[in-house]
């Protein structure tokens, strides 16, 4: 993950939510009030975003001390500790909005890429996303995706070339497209192209395409169609597969699966966060993690 941008998106965030300042955590407590923060786990899960809480904190308030219990793409469990944070009350209450929302969402995306990892044990298909991220928020949820086990697509429109139905009937067809974007882009860039037809795969392959995504095809459609792909053209199925439908396809012999619904349809994993005071830590901890 990029620091430099992690930060300047963390800055953004927090802008957003403080403005001028907190009313509430200002009113009640000074600049000097300390205490402490305990997050832990409501639902099981696949954990994700060490740092944002490390870097999320620190950025409120520099003097936030973050230890955090658990790494990234472990599994927890309801009532698992899942980082303890002190700093200042009014530091910590600041941020506790935007880094639960980000962790929270990071850990469902890995949560439910890890459960697509599972359906394609025993074959040679791997799981991986698509830019259909939430505007703003791509680094984040394309690293929970790995985090999770799954691989990242490409990242941006500026990483690789993948030519599809629109692209194709500008260029006025499969070779075209491909023979074009070759010679922009020269030989360290990879082609995808996106096929529905048995004659359009014919046309890819004909043409030099590196990859060729199966678009909305079933996996029997798939299945007999990868004969005709040669030796060293990778393979990809996408379009609406749902995420409790994925070991057909991982069964067709397919060498990639890309899933939007790992970052456009997700839920978020339940986190709490319970604040505490120095002068009542040791009572309320006692009492909190034994309730956990």
């Amino acid at each position: 993950m990029n620091e430099i941008q992690l930060e300047s998106m963390l800055k953004q965030f927090f802008i957003e939510d403080i403005g001028d300042g907190d009313l509430s955590g200002e009113a009640l407590f000074s600049r000097g009030d300390r205490g402490s923060f305990t997050l832990v786990a409501k639902e099981a899960g696949i954990f994700c975003g060490g740092q944002i809480l490390q870097r999320g904190f620190t950025l409120i308030d520099p003097s936030a001390v973050v230890n955090i219990a658990v790494n990234d793409g472990e599994m927890i469990v309801p009532g698992t500790v899942l980082a303890e944070v002190a700093g200042t009350m009014q530091g910590l209450l600041k941020a506790e909005r935007v880094v639960l929302n980000l962790i929270q969402r990071m850990s469902g995306i890995a949560t439910a890429t890890a459960a697509a990892v599972k359906q394609t044990a025993g074959t040679r298909a791997k799981i991986c996303d698509t830019r259909k991220t939430t505007p703003g928020l791509r680094m984040l949820e394309k690293y929970a995706v790995k985090a999770g086990g799954g691989y990242n697509h490409r990242r941006g429109l500026y990483d690789a070339v993948m030519l599809k139905d629109n692209h194709i009937a500008f260029a006025g067809g499969i070779k075209q497209a491909i023979e074009k974007a070759r010679a922009t882009v020269g030989h360290t860039v990879k082609i995808e192209v996106e096929i529905e037809t048995k004659q359009q795969l014919a046309e890819a392959v004909e043409a030099g395409a590196d990859i060729i995504m199966f678009d909305n095809r079933t996996p029997q459609e798939i299945q007999e169609w990868l004969p005709l792909v040669p030796e060293g053209v990778a393979t990809e199925a996408s379009g609406g597969i749902p995420l409790d439908g994925i070991r057909p396809f991982a069964e067709s012999g397919v060498d990639w699966i890309s899933l939007g619904a790992l970052t456009h349809s997700i839920r978020a994993l339940d986190i709490s966060a319970k604040v505490i005071t120095d002068s009542v830590k040791e009572e309320a901890d006692h009492v909190y993690l034994g309730n956990a």
